[in-house]
């Protein structure tokens, strides 16, 4: 087949709707299909053909910085759809009414029903006014849906919000992680254990409030002070409260915190891996949780996550695996908990092997190829 994937954002930007379009577009082409990515401005790749068919401008929905499509010349998407001629075309929804509703909208028109348009719902608001817009944009787009053929969401619980919002009822199919990648580069890595036998405890993410990096510190504060001396604390990621994550650092008196930046997709893999405890305290606004997936495919240790809807459904229901990360007295125990039981760790790293095979592209990649009728 010849599928388009189809985001409204660049696909340069290294976030969870990127990760899932490049993560199923690898998949595709090594089954054999041909893949292009129709996105906005973004540059020319190796790995996938790209179509940047719009300029970009910057806003903040949903706690995120995204890059959305100014309006999109209809000749331009026209000239593309008739050129390709795509089996295939594959939404990431929300999408914009002004590049990838056009997109849909000339695909029809031309191809009338030779082509098969599928989107993938990604979205859980982390507020009122995210959740008031997603509402409106479904109201706008609500000719544009009815010309979809199928849908999907990557949970349940964006699958339940994707009806509030969009009137759809869509299949959950999780984002697909290439696991066995993961765990091969994980394998490959070279150690690089806590100081002085320190359990490494790790946070991997965009520096931005609803991801909960303060939250972290705060916890790590109240730990009794002969658990505080057991662990290290591994910061990874950039972001806007960057200074902020520093300046608390120091003003709670924390030793033994290494603030690393930001890492690179090839290391991710060795960070996750070199984690005793891997912690992902987001807040809300989570409809699947992609970095839980990568580090449990990584082999840390443990994986901690924040007791939002999205990472829930990613987690399982263990309850020693998540936690409500405003509360910082519950999320502080819940840290020492895993810190001094080393036989707890070890159960839950066992069943977190295992869980997270559930989430492989091989899985998930064949339940995409039934959405698009293959």
């Amino acid at each position: 087949m010849k599928i388009a994937l189809v985001l409204d954002d660049s696909i340069d930007r290294p976030d969870g709707v990127q990760q899932y379009v490049m993560t199923l577009a690898g998949f595709l082409m090594r089954a054999g299909h041909e893949v292009h990515v129709l996105c906005s401005e973004a540059a020319d790749r190796s790995d996938v053909t790209v179509h940047s068919l719009a300029r970009n401008v910057g806003v903040t929905f949903n706690g995120n910085g995204l890059r959305v499509p100014r309006p999109t010349s209809r000749r331009a998407i026209r000239a593309l759809l008739e050129a390709e001629r795509y089996d295939v075309i594959h939404v990431q929804t929300p999408h914009s009414p002004l590049f990838a509703a056009r997109v849909v909208d000339e695909a029809r028109r031309l191809q009338a029903r030779s082509v098969r348009i599928v989107g993938t719902f990604h979205i859980l608001p982390d507020s009122r006014v995210a959740e008031w817009g997603t509402h409106a944009l479904g109201r706008a787009l609500a000719r544009n849906l009815r010309k979809f053929d199928a849908f999907c969401a990557v949970s349940a619980p964006a699958a339940a919000f994707a009806g509030r919002a969009f009137g759809i009822a869509p299949r959950v199919i999780p984002c697909p992680v290439d696991v066995s990648r993961f765990a091969a580069e994980a394998a490959a890595r070279v150690p690089a254990p806590g100081e002085d036998g320190r359990l490494v405890v790790s946070f991997l993410g965009r520096l931005v409030p609803r991801k909960g990096v303060l939250e972290l510190l705060g916890a790590v504060a109240l730990l009794p002070g002969e658990v505080r001396e057991r662990i290290e604390l591994r910061i990874g990621g950039k972001g806007p409260l960057a200074d902020a994550v520093a300046e608390e650092v120091a003003e709670l008196g924390l030793e033994r915190v290494a603030l690393l930046g930001f890492v690179a997709e090839e290391d991710k893999a060795a960070f996750y891996a070199d984690a005793d405890i891997a912690v992902f305290p987001a807040t809300g606004g989570e409809s699947f949780g992609i970095v839980l997936v990568e580090a449990m495919a990584s082999g840390a240790g443990v994986v901690l996550a924040g007791a939002n809807p999205g990472y829930l459904s990613v987690i399982g229901p263990r309850p020693e695996v998540s936690v409500d990360a405003a509360d910082d007295v519950a999320f502080a125990a819940a840290l020492e908990r895993l810190v001094r039981d080393a036989e707890l760790r070890a159960e839950l790293h066992a069943e977190q092997a295992e869980h997270v095979r559930q989430f492989d592209i091989q899985r998930v990649g064949a339940q995409v190829l039934e959405l698009y009728g293959a």
